[in-house]
């Protein structure tokens, strides 16, 4: 019997494996901070990004054609997941990318609050979760916010939203809408999962996913000027903070990382601590918390080689490659310098 529930997790780990060494690496990163959106295409071209390089070029160029290229690959390669899972891992997959479709609603009600030209949020979209295309459309065409709450209502984002957005037009920011989605996606994870020594170390990564959201959400709420009650927007499921201490710890990141620290997390996270200590801002401190789970999500797989872990380890270093090559195009195409892009880059 496999620790991933009677299915086949060898070989879907094996070829997991097999994909993660072929991510970008910091050497990569080096040279690419130094390179023009057309020098970064055409090193892209000869990566695991060379389908979708060639299939877009004739239609995008510069750094339209490197983000199209980025998202379709990212879906491409977790589709292939799912595609060579069955039975019980099968499901765990899917469930956890559904994390897409969150992404994609909070992607789209953003791109409303800032007038965001329609072909741009698009571009930004990640087609990797159960949305339809269609729906996926739809929510696009939207012109308002509350268009969008309208069209999920038969997700299992709506009800949230739609309560969430009574609080949205009070404060006038995103948290109450951008945490309701979380709270969906967390609360749909957990339910019906049964915890134990197959599903044990993916519970455990879920568990520390929920604490480092609950982390970056009290410090995005204590610096928004609002008066937002960070308790209020706490996630159930982790395993580090309390609802009741979540609100003084936003106020005190020394404090919040010596509980990180103190933590079971602290055994088994090395630089990304010194890194969360050193952060001097919360685009930093996101950052720093990003590398962390990314770090924690690497050595519970090493740890437990044949938990559905290393294959949800894989997928957030494929995020994070994604989001590194997207944030050097972008620098780059803006002007920026190649230290402080490098500097901006989520790699452990």
């Amino acid at each position: 019997m496999s620790t991933a529930g009677g299915s086949n997790p060898e070989y879907v780990i094996a070829r997991v494996r097999a994909r993660r060494s072929a991510l970008f690496g910091e050497e990569d990163y080096r040279k690419l901070v130094r390179m023009s959106p057309a020098e970064i295409a055409r090193f892209m071209e000869d990566s695991e990004y060379e389908t979708e390089i060639n299939a877009l070029g004739s239609r995008f160029s510069g750094v339209d054609l490197i983000e199209y290229a980025l998202n379709q690959n990212l879906a491409k390669q977790f589709n292939d997941i799912l595609d060579w899972s069955g039975g019980r891992l099968y499901g765990l997959i899917a469930r956890y990318l559904r994390k897409f479709d969150a992404w994609n609603v909070k992607t789209i009600i953003r791109g409303l609050y800032s007038d965001t030209p329609r072909e741009e949020v698009e571009a930004d979209l990640i087609r990797a979760g159960e949305f339809s295309d269609r729906l996926i459309s739809r929510l696009l065409d939207a012109t308002e916010i509350e268009e969008v709450v309208e069209q999920l209502s038969g997700t299992v984002f709506g009800e949230g939203l739609a309560k969430a957005y009574d609080d949205f037009e009070t404060v006038g920011v995103l948290v109450p809408l951008e945490n309701a989605v979380d709270r969906a996606f967390y609360e749909q994870l957990l339910e019906g999962l049964v915890v134990s020594e197959e599903t044990e170390q993916y519970h455990e990564f879920l568990q520390a996913e929920i604490d480092f959201r609950n982390a970056r959400n009290a410090l995005r709420i204590a610096r928004s000027g609002t008066d937002l009650d960070p308790v209020d927007y706490f996630i159930e499921g982790g395993a580090l903070f309390r609802a009741g201490e979540i609100a003084s710890l936003a106020t005190s990141p020394d404090e919040l990382v010596s509980k990180i620290r103190d933590s079971r997390y602290g055994d088994r996270l090395s630089s990304a601590l010194s890194d969360l200590e050193e952060a001097d801002s919360l685009i930093g401190f996101e950052r720093a918390l990003d590398a962390a789970l990314l770090e924690y999500a690497d050595t519970l797989g090493y740890v437990f080689p044949l938990s559905v872990t290393p294959i949800v380890s894989y997928i957030l270093a494929k995020e994070r490659e994604v989001d590194n090559i997207r944030a050097i195009a972008r620098g780059r195409e803006a002007g920026l310098d190649p230290d402080a892009i490098e500097e901006e880059l989520v790699t452990i």
